[in-house]
């Protein structure tokens, strides 16, 4: 339990952080005058970062194990986040906010945190990967709305500094005091597995990457972060443009992610009782159902429809994603199983970076919001057809 809390806190601090750019698009946009789709870009690079990265981050995590792995990731954030509250230039931003905030959220990520329960978890697996899976939920509701204030009451750059020493603050509590080698070693029973798979040939990258599971859940993770990423880093200054305040549309932003951290803590018990492929059906529909709920609050702004639109839509955010770690840590177990799960992880990154880069040329070459949310309905349907199409996952138990 204690290595679960750490990859729950540790991701928090990660994607928790790396969300806050929602937060900063605007005042940046009043500051500076950049074009929308040039601020989704500093995004995009930021969510780019973190899926090119991935495989790297599962074979350094093979190598050096999760010291190093979690260590480099805060040290890579703090300064990030520091330095930003001096930038100037969109190059500066690309670099820092986009490049180096990037490889720290991918350093404490998913790829670490399904690799090292791995280690530790057998038969519950699908639920621990879910808890940890959770805490990008609840760093979106606990750094979203502290960033809006910040940005409130001081400015962006007050706000970068702040969050960026508190992370630099809990550097060296999480690379001194926590027990690394213990978390490491992993539970006993999982350790004898592992020696005995590690005598075994088993999956290799290579070998990996011609499966159609492979295939099919590299395109499920790809399309379904093109659908939502596509109006997620703009949804705050959605809510904003159709009329809402900006503290109201950043809670609005923190509570869907705290309904999606709820529902992905629940992933992993749901799957199991239910099955995967129920459980993924009926996340999919939810979703273009929040889809088209802000669709319709484009045409006809509405506080209920906002209200109803948050639990809908939350939660189904963020679901498939415990879903596809465990699929991908059970069917490819083996030594290779952080480069292998790295790999696919990092379609989500790349579709993610994709989306929102598609989101921010949308919204300039439209002047709104409805081409890209259609766009983002047709990634859901490319998204949910392998779980359908590829038997292994169609029956995967």
């Amino acid at each position: 339990m204690a290595a679960l809390a750490a990859c729950f806190a540790l991701n928090m601090f990660g994607r928790g952080l790396g969300d806050t750019y929602a937060v900063f698009l605007l005042p940046l946009e009043r500051e500076f005058g950049w074009t929308r789709s040039q601020l989704t870009s500093v995004y995009s690079i930021y969510l780019l970062m973190h899926g090119v990265t991935s495989p790297l981050v599962g074979y350094f995590f093979d190598r050096v194990g999760p010291r190093w792995v979690y260590g480099c990731g805060l040290a890579f954030l703090g300064s990030a986040f520091v330095l930003a509250g001096s930038l100037t230039s969109l190059w500066q931003f690309y670099l820092l906010v986009g490049g180096l905030v990037g490889l720290g959220v991918s350093l404490n990520g998913m790829v670490t945190g399904s690799a090292l329960l791995s280690r530790w978890f057998r038969t519950r697996l699908s639920t621990a990967i879910g808890i940890a899976f959770s805490a990008t939920g609840f760093g979106t509701i606990v750094f979203v709305p502290l960033a809006q204030y910040l940005v409130a009451h001081y400015d962006w750059r007050v706000a970068y500094r702040t969050l960026g020493l508190l992370v630099l603050i809990v550097l060296p509590l999480a690379v001194l005091l926590l027990p690394w080698k213990q978390f490491s070693a992993g539970h006993p029973e999982n350790q004898k597995r592992a020696k005995a798979k590690a005598a075994e040939a088993g999956w290799t990258l290579r070998s990996a990457a011609r499966s159609d599971v492979f295939i099919g859940l590299s395109q499920a993770f790809f399309c379904t972060a093109a659908a939502m990423f596509s109006i997620l880093v703009q949804m705050v200054a959605f809510l904003v443009d159709a009329g809402f305040s900006p503290l109201a549309a950043a809670t609005a932003y923190g509570a869907v992610g705290l309904m999606s951290a709820a529902s992905v803590m629940g992933s992993g018990f749901t799957s199991e009782r239910f099955g995967y492929l129920r459980t993924v059906t009926v996340t999919f529909i939810g979703t273009a159902t929040g889809m088209v709920f802000l669709l319709i609050l484009s045409y006809h702004p509405s506080t209920a429809l906002l209200v109803l639109f948050i639990p809908v839509f939350g939660l189904c955010m963020g679901v498939r994603g415990p879903i596809i770690s465990s699929i991908s840590a059970r069917h490819f177990a083996g030594p290779h199983v952080a480069t292998i799960y790295g790999t696919i992880y990092g379609m989500n990154a790349l579709g993610a970076a994709f989306g929102a880069l598609l989101g921010g040329l949308l919204h300039d070459l439209t002047g709104g919001y409805r081409a890209g949310l259609l766009v983002s309905l047709c990634f859901l349907a490319l998204a949910s057809s392998p779980f359908w199409t590829v038997r292994a996952l169609r029956t995967f138990r």
